[in-house]
């Protein structure tokens, strides 16, 4: 079987009915219907403005474009995947309703151009709503290390205990991971938010139109200033794509370690139990599968930045059909770190903090080694003489099988004869923890001033503990 194309005219046989089928998009694309009727009415209004379409034209154009926008947002919009996308769709059902005047809007514009306004409309709005689903976990953050200043925990590197540490330190370092995501999507809605509207297919249009009028009734900066440029490019999404990617990283990494962290061997944590799982066979299991999907999802977003990059690396200009390609791994990564940082909120902000566990943990694995040198250091011992002085102490507390503070004085004299009873205060963690009292550091003073800092920027731009979305639109 056949199927009637969308384009007449040229064509002398119909479409056959499994191309039809592989080419559609309006499957997917009739997603960003609300920003192409948006882009419809902007070229609408600016048809009228050089005098190509009437008053009258303009006013049944936005009685059908209404229409059919209520309908889509009732879901009663009949879809057509014969007309291609979602661009045909809207238009022949505009025609249907007001006639002519349908036709006429396409006027000195192409798909290629409209449709590259549509993404860059959906996208600059993707880069704020993610980023205020990033900004949501980032103050649950916050509001938890408020309440957990006073507690301790061991700092790891390699997954060794390293250095005594405040939980809300460490909760403050994921803090500022978003910031910075935050910070790249922010750059990317600005570099994106131009408006290719007026662009045509290729090389532009020999109709006199005003784009800086499109251009500001859709809230862009300005009009794009090359028309192939802008109709065959999708560096703008691959921006999106790069920084979801990281987003997506980074909210896998603080997954992994709630993993690690709820595990028995660790015990750090207890995720509430509507954000785990039990096992079919075991019954004493209590999975933590929330933060084991936001894992594993990290993956997808960073394939669907791999696609489009595959799509585009072998392109040339201008446009071409393979571009239809760019809306699934945007739309999907966009999905999949807004969600995860909601449900990444949720959890976090339900779950219990073993403080006794977190401290049990400073009592081994010499965590105050470092203390020990810098005691040394600072009565003018060269920093590496001190290093392993403090080297064989840890030493003999391992073949003792005790800590350091342990050991006796005499022990420690015998390693170097400045020692004095006041390197065992040297050794008490919060202690180790007050000594750090610079900008960036673990001291109570500075972490206080971290957190005051981040939830002013943070409700600066309007973050709320509230949850930004129920589901996936």
């Amino acid at each position: 079987m056949a199927t009637k194309t969308a384009w007449g005219g040229r064509f002398e046989q119909e479409l056959d009915a499994g191309a039809a089928r592989f080419l559609e998009s309006v499957s997917f694309d009739k997603r960003l219907a609300e920003e192409d009727i948006a882009g419809s009415l902007a070229h609408a209004d600016m048809l009228a403005s050089i005098g190509v379409l009437t008053e009258p034209d303009v006013a049944a154009i936005r009685r059908g474009l209404g229409a059919i926008r209520a309908e889509i947002r009732a879901g009663t919009f009949a879809w057509d995947a014969a007309k291609e996308d979602v661009h045909m769709n809207i238009e022949s059902s505009l025609t249907a309703r007001e006639g002519d005047v349908g036709a006429r809007l396409h006027t000195g514009r192409s798909r290629n151009d409209q449709v590259a306004t549509d993404m860059r409309l959906w996208a600059r709005d993707a880069c704020a709503r993610v980023g205020r689903s990033l900004d949501r976990l980032a103050l649950t953050l916050v509001t938890r290390a408020d309440d957990e200043v006073d507690t301790l925990l061991p700092a790891y590197t390699h997954i060794q205990r390293a250095q005594p540490n405040r939980l809300a330190h460490h909760l403050m370092a994921w803090v500022e991971m978003f910031d910075r995501d935050h910070g790249r999507l922010h750059d990317c809605a600005m570099r994106m938010n131009e408006s290719p509207l007026g662009s045509g297919a290729v090389c532009a249009t020999t109709f006199p139109l005003d784009r800086a009028l499109t251009a500001n009734l859709l809230g862009f900066a300005r009009p794009t200033r090359n028309s192939v440029d802008a109709t065959a490019d999708r560096d703008f999404l691959l921006e999106l794509l790069a920084a979801l990617a990281i987003a997506s990283v980074h909210l896998s990494r603080i997954a992994e370690e709630l993993v690690w962290w709820s595990t028995m061997e660790f015990g750090f944590i207890e995720m509430a139990d509507a954000h785990a799982t039990g096992s079919s066979m075991m019954p004493q299991k209590k999975n933590p599968d929330v933060a084991e999907v936001v894992r594993g999802k990290a993956g997808r977003v960073i394939g669907d930045l791999v696609a489009l990059l595959v799509v585009l690396k072998g392109l040339p200009l201008g446009y071409n059909r393979d571009l239809q390609e760019d809306k699934a791994p945007v739309f999907d990564a966009v999905d999949t770190v807004r969600d995860a940082a909601e449900v990444l909120a949720d959890a976090i902000g339900a779950l219990s903090f073993r403080r006794d566990r977190m401290r049990a943990a400073l009592g081994a694995g010499y965590v105050t080694a470092t203390e020990v040198a810098d005691w040394l250091a600072a009565r003018g011992v060269p920093f590496r003489h001190a290093h392993e002085v403090a080297g064989r102490l840890v030493g003999r507390a391992i073949a003792k099988q005790c800590e350091l503070a342990q050991l006796s004085l005499d022990e420690f004299r015998e390693e170097h004869p400045t020692f004095d009873e006041s390197i065992y205060t040297a050794l008490d963690p919060e202690t180790a923890v007050e000594r750090r009292d610079i900008v960036g550091g673990p001291a109570r003073k500075q972490v206080r001033a971290a957190l005051a800092d981040a939830r002013a920027r943070l409700e600066g731009r309007g973050a709320a503990l509230a949850r930004t979305v129920s589901a996936t639109p």
